[in-house]
């Protein structure tokens, strides 16, 4: 079933469009949990937190995309959980320096207060798609997907020196992207 047909069930409050979301998504929404949770149990019930969450705020979004749009409720509803079962606990995983580095481009003083979400979403997918499609994929891998370093490297048969440099001269040259052009003060 095409995702136009699913949002469309959504908007009509038809309960089948969890399943066929489930169907149609659910290995790549359980893919990203896991990269952020490492723990299968968490990643299933990760799933059913977002099959929900796309319940309640379609209507009234209608998402355009609804597989990026899955991923990003993924994403937040992850590592919402994740915060929560390790807020005790001083671990410093792999997660958090991932989201830390974006963090340190797109954070803080720095950046516009006006500025919209969706907006930075924007020109960041603009920024990504001007670069070599090599680097585009590693950073998406990284930041998006949350794999690993270790992952990446396996995944395009690079070094480890390789990847984590690919990555800062892509962090970098974002920052300067969106300095340019106002975003970062």
């Amino acid at each position: 079933m095409d995702d136009g047909m699913i949002v469309r069930m959504f908007l009509d409050r038809n309960e089948d469009a969890v399943a066929e979301a489930k169907n149609k998504y659910g290995k790549y929404v359980a893919y990203i949990a896991n990269n952020v949770l490492h723990d299968r149990m968490e990643s299933e019930e990760c799933l059913n937190d977002v099959l929900y969450a796309a319940w309640k705020s379609i209507p009234p979004h209608e998402p355009g995309d609804l597989k990026a749009y899955l991923g990003k409720l993924t994403r937040e509803i992850a590592i919402n959980r994740w915060k929560k079962n390790t807020r005790k606990k001083r671990v410093r995983s792999d997660n958090v320096r991932s989201l830390d580095e974006i963090r340190e481009i797109v954070s803080g003083d720095d950046l516009d207060a006006g500025l919209e979400e969706e907006e930075l979403s924007r020109e960041i997918s603009r920024f990504l798609f001007s670069v070599d499609e090599t680097k585009r994929n590693v950073f998406i891998r990284r930041y998006w997907y949350y794999d690993s370093v270790k992952s990446i490297c396996q995944r395009y048969g690079f070094g480890k020196s390789r990847v984590l440099m690919m990555l800062k001269r892509t962090r970098d040259d974002l920052a300067e992207y969106l300095k340019e052009r106002g975003f970062i003060l």
